[in-house]
This record gives C-alpha cells, sequence and structure tokens, in this order.
C-alpha cells in the first residue's frame, strides 16, 4: 500500500530545510507504516516547555533552525507509540535518505536518550 502526506502534515513541513522535506515525501511513499508529521519547525518557547517537561534533550533542537522532524505512527486513526513502528518508518526514511543522497540522522540510534520520532540533518552537513 502507498500512502501519501495529508494536509496536516503538510502544514507542519513549513519552514523544514528542503531536503529534509524531499526525505519525508519520499518515505511516505516507500513506508511499511502510514505516518504524520507531529512536528517540524519549533519555536524557542516551545523548545523550552519540552526541555522542562522532559520531551526534550536540549534547548539547541535542530527544530529551532527547521532541520528536523518528528514522525508518528499513523495506524487505524491514531498514533501509535510501539517500538516496532518507528523502526519501520526509519527504515524507509534511511533508504528514502540514501535513494537521494541526502545523510540524516535517526533520533532512534542514539544511546543516549532514544526519540524513536526524531530525524534531523546533521550539523557537519547542514550546519545552522
Amino acid at each position: 500500500m502507498t500512502y501519501r502526506l495529508g494536509k496536516r502534515s503538510r502544514q507542519r513541513l513549513e519552514g523544514v530545510h528542503p531536503d529534509l522535506v524531499k526525505v519525508v515525501e519520499r518515505a511516505i511513499e516507500i513506508s511499511q507504516v502510514d505516518f504524520t508529521v507531529l512536528e517540524g519547525l519549533r519555536n524557542i518557547e516551545r523548545q523550552q516547555l519540552l526541555y522542562k517537561a522532559g520531551a526534550s534533550s536540549t534547548l539547541n533542537s535542530r527544530h529551532l533552525t527547521g532541520h528536523a522532524v518528528d514522525l508518528g505512527a499513523y495506524v487505524d486513526g491514531a498514533v501509535r507509540w510501539d517500538w516496532p513502528l518507528y523502526h519501520k518508518i526509519a527504515h524507509a526514511m534511511k533508504q528514502a535518505a540514501v535513494e537521494l543522497r541526502i545523510p540524516i540522522e535517526w533520533g532512534g540510534d542514539w544511546k543516549s536518550f532514544p526519540d524513536g520520532p526524531h530525524y534531523q540533518l546533521p550539523r557537519k552537513e547542514y550546519p545552522a
């Protein structure tokens, strides 16, 4: 089955770096799991709230510059948080990144504070 981004997901990609948008757009076409864009560009006030709540480990998030997105597994009309679903989305995102020759980092690969929904362009190749 081929999935596509909905209107809300496209709105949430506004302000996100075009290369990361390309990866997300390709990934939804090849993903085994439907997903929605939970968040893209974020302001500092939102970042501070997430940091204080423990939902982020930094105040220097790539979301602040449009270099990161959070994707949520969308199953039966609702966002699900089961880790196996996020591995499937990560597979699609990584495959899309290779196809497009755009490097990405998946938060699920982080050793400390793994973040399954999070994808970002590396700072080395995409400085803010």
